[in-house]
């Protein structure tokens, strides 16, 4: 069931916890996938596991010899695990996103690189034509993409640039015919030997030398791709370099507008977010599900492992961790599906959280294991490899909380100068002060006043406390963006370390809303029935999430922030430990 649509001001609930405030409308009832995709999305799941189920030995040796087979991709193709989320009308099965989140955590039950590269084609490689594309570009190209005919890729990250997407140093140069020249390469793209279809995205002529997104064929003369890379992890996915040559773009290949490649690229990290989340939360799920087994079976000192509080502890910060992520990927999913304009920061902190949750949960499943999780023949290890490049790849986590802090603080610090300019006259004139003192204004009285402040008043009366929690903690993060901002003013910039306290407060405030949402829309449809289990998983996130928001909070007045930076050059100017018992 989609959210209902409601006031923009009302559309991003994690930017208003950096005012101290509660935008909850679309979080009740909480979002589900509709009716009427259910069926059609179970008949996808049921697909799935046929074709993946039993393929254990088949999915370890694609990751030993870091690829996927010609004819396995083929059968990729006949499931249309290409056509996820191209419109019925051009051939595809038009899910949701949600929906389409929800195939990738199935395929990730069974192996990382199958999902990274179906969704790699699909969260991202073709994202832009979906966004931006023409009409007549979206024909020419989706009915090839949902065939697998061509599968497609995203060309951004470059050497050097990483994170910093507006450094490309890939160009192109408009000709006389409308048509343009591009030349560059591009590193570590997904799906970069196998694509037929590229985004590109390249320097083009304008003021600061502005970036344009281009659709390049691989067929087109200048284009080439390197050899696989040796990784780590998801090794049986495709990833190479790709290398433009003065290749020959129409005029009509542009993605979007010339000049707005950086809002594109943007734009398509944050929608393809829930396909990533989609494919840690499916790891999870499996890995739960490995503990569960490995410590029911197991025994120690003449019982089960399960029966331990150490490894009971360990099988509920996995459930926990797994249901949070299931609750924030949900809800952002809903938001791109009720078409939300701005969720950015939704987007973001999902991914930071997911991945890193996923990462506890992989390492709490092999430590359960004990020497087996060590081994090649058992699971745990080559989902830990897999695992890692998450917190990596679509925007390095630490980037993103970056992004995060400072989208938030930005709103926050704009509501700031309405204040400044609302109360400078309210003496003077009360009726036209009290009339500027609006949204942040209001609040920011009312933490003074007797009038009190609104409440996340739907949530189920057994989760009261924790919502109390919760709106305490959204208050105190106001606060403290308030005298940070204050305190910093744009020299925030610089102060990485207070920006990462400020911006993993509100991840973990904004994953506490969605749970506690969650939660409370399930005991509303049960209607009486039993529900400690779920009302557990509440308690538990807050308690979690409670120890955690109160060490960054504290951290932005008492830390070593000044000791850690200086033995950090220390150690630079050194050019590594200096120290030895010798």
């Amino acid at each position: 069931m989609k959210p209902e649509a409601t006031n923009p001001a009302d559309e991003s609930p994690a930017k208003g916890l950096f005012l101290g405030e509660f935008r909850d409308s679309r979080l009740f009832p909480f979002p589900k996938i509709s009716e009427s995709e259910k069926e059609s999305l179970s008949l996808v799941l049921e697909s799935v596991d046929r074709f993946m189920s039993g393929k254990e030995a088949q999915f370890r040796r694609f990751d030993e010899k870091g690829e996927q087979p010609q004819e396995y991709v083929e059968e990729l193709k006949a499931l249309g695990l290409f056509s996820l989320i191209i419109p019925a009308e051009f051939d595809g099965l038009g899910l949701s996103n949600s929906g389409y989140s929800r195939v990738l955590q199935q395929t990730s039950r069974y192996d990382a690189s199958t999902s990274l590269t179906i969704g790699a084609h699909s969260s991202i490689g073709l994202k832009a034509l979906l966004l931006f594309g023409t009409d007549e570009q979206k024909k020419r190209y989706l009915p090839r993409l949902a065939t697998g005919e061509m599968i497609a890729a995203f060309c951004l990250t470059e050497s050097g640039s990483g994170s910093d997407a507006a450094s490309v140093k890939t160009y192109a140069t408009p000709n006389g015919d409308g048509s343009w020249s591009l030349t560059g390469e591009k590193i570590w793209i997904t799906n970069g030997g196998t694509a037929g279809f590229f985004t590109v995205f390249a320097k083009t002529e304008g003021e600061g030398g502005k970036m344009t997104a281009f659709i390049v064929e691989r067929e087109w003369a200048g284009v080439s791709s390197g050899p696989k890379e040796d990784k780590m992890g998801i090794r049986a996915s495709c990833t190479t370099t790709v290398r433009f040559d003065n290749v020959q773009v129409p005029a009509d290949c542009v993605l979007g507008e010339p000049g707005k490649g950086f809002k594109v690229a943007m734009a398509v990290l944050n929608n393809g977010r829930t396909g990533l989340g989609g494919g840690c939360i499916g790891a999870m799920k499996r890995l739960i599900e490995h503990a569960v087994a490995q410590s029911t079976q197991r025994k120690q000192f003449g019982k089960s492992i399960s029966e331990f509080q150490l490894v009971k502890e360990k099988i509920a910060l996995m459930t926990m961790l797994c249901f949070a992520s299931e609750s924030i990927v949900s809800f952002v999913g809903a938001l791109v599906d009720a078409g939300v304009e701005d969720f950015s920061v939704e987007a973001a902190a999902s991914k930071v959280f997911v991945s890193e949750a996923l990462w506890t949960v992989a390492d709490e499943a092999l430590q359960i294991a004990g020497g087996n999780g060590f081994m090649k023949e058992y699971p745990y290890e080559r989902v830990v490899r897999d695992c890692r490049i998450n917190r990596i790849f679509e925007g390095t986590n630490e980037i993103l909380r970056l992004y995060i802090g400072l989208s938030g603080m930005k709103d926050a610090g704009d509501s700031l100068k309405g204040v400044a300019k609302g109360v400078g006259g309210i003496f003077n004139d009360p009726i036209k002060g009290f009339g500027l003192l609006t949204g942040y204004a209001t609040r920011k009285l009312s933490q003074v006043t007797p009038l009190g402040r609104g409440s996340f008043w739907r949530v189920a009366a057994q989760l009261k406390p924790e919502a109390a929690w919760l709106e305490k903690g959204a208050s105190k993060l106001g606060q403290a963006a308030e005298a940070t901002l204050k305190k910093h003013g744009k020299g925030i910039i610089g102060e990485q370390l207070v920006t990462k306290r400020i911006a993993d407060s509100a991840i973990d405030l904004f994953v506490g809303m969605c749970v506690l949402a969650r939660v409370s829309s399930i005991i509303t449809e049960r209607a009486g029935g039993d529900c400690g289990d779920e009302v557990a998983l509440a308690r538990v996130y807050t308690h979690f999430a409670r120890t955690r928001v109160s060490n960054s909070l504290k951290g932005l007045v008492q830390n070593s922030d000044r000791d850690l930076l200086r033995l950090a050059d220390g150690t630079l100017s050194k050019g590594g430990y200096s120290w030895d018992i010798l």
